[in-house]
This record gives C-alpha cells, structure tokens and sequence, in this order.
C-alpha cells in the first residue's frame, strides 16, 4: 500500500471514473486526500453528479500518469462515511479548506476505496506492480 499512496501523492491531480445515472462512463479529475486506518480516502460535495452517481453505483476507478510515463489503475468500492477525522484530513489540502472551510460543512463528504485494487505499471518492460 504504500507504493500506491506514494504514487498518488506524487502525482496528486488523478481522474476518476464512475458509470452515470445515464448508463454512460463519466471521468473527472480528482485529489487523493491521504491514507487512515489503512484506508485511501478523497472528498466530494454532495450537490455534484459524481456523489450521485457514486450513490447509485459505487464501482469506481482511479487513474493518473507520471511525468516518467509510469501509471497507476485503482478500482474498488467507494464507502461514504461521516468520520470527522478523515474529514479533518482533508482539510489539510488548502485547495480542499478553500472550497468548504470547513470539516462540518453539511456538503462535505468523505468516502474511503474499498476491496482497493489495481496495479502501477511503466513501459519498461518490466512486470507490473500488482496490488
């Protein structure tokens, strides 16, 4: 695990993917906001169509690239929970601080990835790093 979040915190813009409420693949940018309790969390807004989307069909995929050409393809469920704590973490990301000032804003959620799996790989050749 922590070759993924090292990944993830190297490369901090990733693009998530969720299937729509429209049957139809959705890809948008997003930021990884840490590790807790062996857990990979991120934060969203309740009023966006990814929270919805993310309601109705939890499976989602994660994906980034690195200025040396390396990748990384995470999946896994998305668990909303209201934990304080990992709200708090998130608040540490000023861009995050900046779009809701703070953890108890009644739009701010927290999900943590769930069954995480996927694997980082490069085009060296070399076998992937499975997870």
């Amino acid at each position: 695990m922590k070759k993924v979040i090292e990944f993830l915190k190297e490369n901090p813009v990733q693009y998530l993917a969720t299937v729509g409420r429209d049957g139809k693949a959705k890809c948008r940018p997003f930021m990884f906001s840490g590790e807790m309790d062996g857990k990979l969390w991120f934060c969203t807004n309740n009023t966006k169509e990814v929270f919805w989307d993310m309601q109705e069909n939890p499976w989602i995929e994660i994906s980034v690239s690195s200025p040396s050409y390396a990748w990384i393809r995470l999946h896994g469920r998305a668990v909303f929970e209201n934990n304080m704590a990992a709200k708090e973490m998130c608040m540490e990301n000023p861009i995050v601080r900046g779009q809701y000032q703070t953890a108890d804003n009644p739009v701010f959620e927290v999900f943590y990835l769930e069954e995480p799996h996927g694997v980082i790989a490069d085009f060296s050749g070399n076998p992937p790093y499975e997870f």
